[in-house]
């Protein structure tokens, strides 16, 4: 079964009231609860992951800042808010060893990733010899692919990465209806992340967060039953 991430945020940050959102949804059946590492500052960061880790789910942070010393600070930052998995970025060569030894799951961007939002640039060949290299370095668990950012043919693109890596894919930005996560499950991705489609009200009422998060978990679980 596909896995749903939902991400305290909207338009790539992590949105100003994320502690009292997820006090909203802590009835949910989530396993999976995420936030970037631009919006909040570090120690609100480091509250809020334990709060989600509290009740027993993991904790995943995207990194999503633009200029490298900002993404390594980030990296760093990670060890410390108490996060189960470190997403996106994209120098892997300099992050690694910031996170040798902590455990923490890294799931980095394949491609070329440009501008804030993130957008996915490069042929659908040249992404997935990347996404193969990645994941052949150890430290490397999966990857944090802006499917649905990406200005050439998705569906290739999410087949190609999930051949060629040798981990988890993650699919990132834009996951805005049923359609998108069926095809996401249907093409082999491991999970996939919504924030800002959540908060504008693609699954729902905009004002009911936690209904919406119900209504993609009881569509990812109806869709992996089995036909009788």
């Amino acid at each position: 079964m596909i896995e749903f991430i939902f991400m305290l945020t909207r338009d790539d940050m992590t949105i100003p009231d994320a502690m009292s959102v997820y006090q909203s949804i802590r009835s949910t059946g989530l396993r999976y609860v995420g936030f970037k590492d631009v919006g909040l500052p570090y120690a609100t960061l480091r509250e809020l992951a334990a709060a989600i880790r509290s009740d027993g789910r993991e904790v995943m942070l995207e990194v999503v800042s633009e200029r490298p010393e900002d993404e390594l600070r980030s990296i760093r930052a990670a060890t410390e808010i108490g996060v189960d998995w470190v997403l996106g970025g994209t120098h892997p060569d300099e992050a690694l060893p910031l996170l040798a030894g902590s455990g923490l799951r890294y799931c980095p961007f394949p491609g070329t990733v440009v501008g804030h939002p993130s957008q996915l640039r490069g042929s659908i060949d040249a992404i997935a010899e990347d996404a193969a290299a990645l994941t052949k370095r150890p430290g490397v668990a999966g990857l944090d692919l802006l499917a649905y950012r990406h200005d050439g043919d998705v569906e290739a693109l999410v087949g190609a990465v999930v051949a060629a890596a040798s981990g988890p894919v993650i699919a990132a930005g834009s996951v805005d209806s049923i359609a998108r996560i069926d095809a996401l499950s249907r093409l082999g991705a491991w999970g996939f992340t919504i924030g800002s489609a959540i908060f504008e009200g693609r699954f729902g009422r905009p004002d009911d967060v936690a209904g919406q998060i119900t209504t993609v978990l009881d569509h990812v679980a109806a869709s992996a039953e089995p036909v009788r």
